[in-house]
């Protein structure tokens, strides 16, 4: 095969083979956690914290770590212990991703108990916490003392995008290995060689994407999630007044919520069937009292997820934009050449959004999707913190852009 899309012939694109073989542009985290598993000395530690930015694969890390560790011949890739730790279904590694906007101390005791047992069948207990950065103060109290005391087989590996996102007593009891972005090329290669995606369409989802590999994949195989991307980087071009900022911003925050709602739609109708035969309902007679209450407990759990999926869909709104005005101020201070841009698809409009405000102004349309993405998370009503941002565009690009 040739050189896919202009992949730098100074190393190979994955970090190594068997259950390191996915893991793209990660070598010198790889090479440590290898030394790690071959030595099992002064390399490991019971406790692990793996940062990097989104899509720089902390979770997929940390089950190839784990599989590894499990695995007598340090991580081959097929035998039944890897297969079973990456697929979810290793019996003692316990993988967790919540689905809600935090993880509470009662799931955090949960994994806590898990953590005390001795493995069953395997060399090691693993507990791995995807979303470390989600655990509440009471769930990193509670998780505190099993990583400062842990059982003796027992590892912990946590994932944040940042150390600075687990609370710091927890963090400073963790080894910490940070996880670089991996280039353009490599990501490209990749879903030319994983997933027989076209070279073209290959190098331009991994340039859109920055680094995010499962994000990349996705737009590379869905038209719909290009269309709709190209949507949204229209938006600060159509801001010629008030009222169309209002319209944009519903537009933004129904699609949001409707794209979670599409998601989970099944999911809750499964969870609830399945629930009520538990319970006995439509049947047999059962505890009115406690059937009520665990209804009650999986609709509050489904409106959690729910709304976290509608942040996710708001989040990637985010970036697209941030994408876009980072081109548009590099046009400015540029040449404009379309090798620095992400967006490069979209240079004549990048030219006018450029032409039609100052730098400094472009800086604030950045400061107003962190201010959006600050408010999100703080709670505040989505529409509300879009329409603030969406009016901040307009003040500086949006009615000039569109002339």
């Amino acid at each position: 095969m040739s050189n896919p899309a202009g992949l730098p012939e100074t190393g190979p694109v994955r970090s190594g083979a068997g259950v390191w073989r996915d893991l793209v542009g990660q070598h010198s985290a790889v090479s440590t956690l290898r030394r790690a598993v071959s030595e099992r000395g002064h390399s490991m530690t019971h406790a692990w914290l793996f940062t990097g930015p989104p899509g720089s694969g902390r979770s997929n890390v940390a089950r190839s770590f784990a599989a590894a560790l499990q695995c007598h011949q340090s991580g081959c890739g097929t035998c039944n212990a890897c297969r079973t730790t990456i697929s979810g279904a290793h019996p003692d590694v316990t993988a967790v991703r919540t689905e809600k906007l935090s993880i509470g101390v009662d799931e955090v005791r949960a994994l806590v108990r898990k953590a005390s047992m001795s493995p069953t069948t395997a060399r090691h207990q693993i507990i791995i916490i995807e979303d470390a950065d989600r655990i509440t103060e009471s769930g990193a109290n509670a998780l505190l003392k099993s990583i400062e005391e842990p059982a003796p087989r027992t590892v912990w590996m946590l994932c944040a995008p940042t150390p600075d996102d687990v609370v710091v007593t927890v963090r400073s009891r963790c080894r910490s290995l940070h996880l670089a972005t991996p280039s353009n090329a490599a990501v490209a290669a990749l879903l030319v060689e994983r997933d027989g995606v076209d070279e073209a369409m290959a190098t331009f989802a991994a340039r859109v994407a920055q680094g995010h590999i499962g994000r990349a994949r996705i737009v590379a195989t869905s038209e719909e999630v290009r269309n709709r991307r190209h949507e949204i980087l229209k938006i600060p071009g159509r801001l010629v007044s008030v009222g169309a900022c209002l319209y944009a911003a519903d537009d933004i925050v129904k699609a949001a919520a409707a794209e979670a709602e599409r998601i989970t739609a099944d999911i809750d109708i499964q969870e609830r069937a399945a629930l009520s035969e538990a319970l006995g309902l439509g049947g047999k007679k059962g505890n009115a009292r406690r059937a009520a209450a665990s209804l009650k407990e999986l609709e509050d759990s489904q409106k959690a997820r729910t709304k976290r999926l509608q942040r996710d869909a708001l989040d990637r709104m985010l970036s697209e934009l941030t994408t876009y005005y980072r081109d548009v101020l590099v046009v400015q201070v540029t040449d404009g050449d379309p090798g620095r841009l992400v967006n490069a698809d979209l240079v004549a409009q990048l030219q006018r959004s450029a032409a039609s405000a100052s730098a400094e102004g472009v800086v604030r349309c950045l400061g107003a999707i962190l201010q959006c993405r600050t408010a999100l998370e703080a709670n505040v009503a989505p529409l509300l913190a879009v329409e603030a941002m969406l009016l901040s565009f307009a003040e500086v690009t949006g009615a000039s852009a569109a002339r």
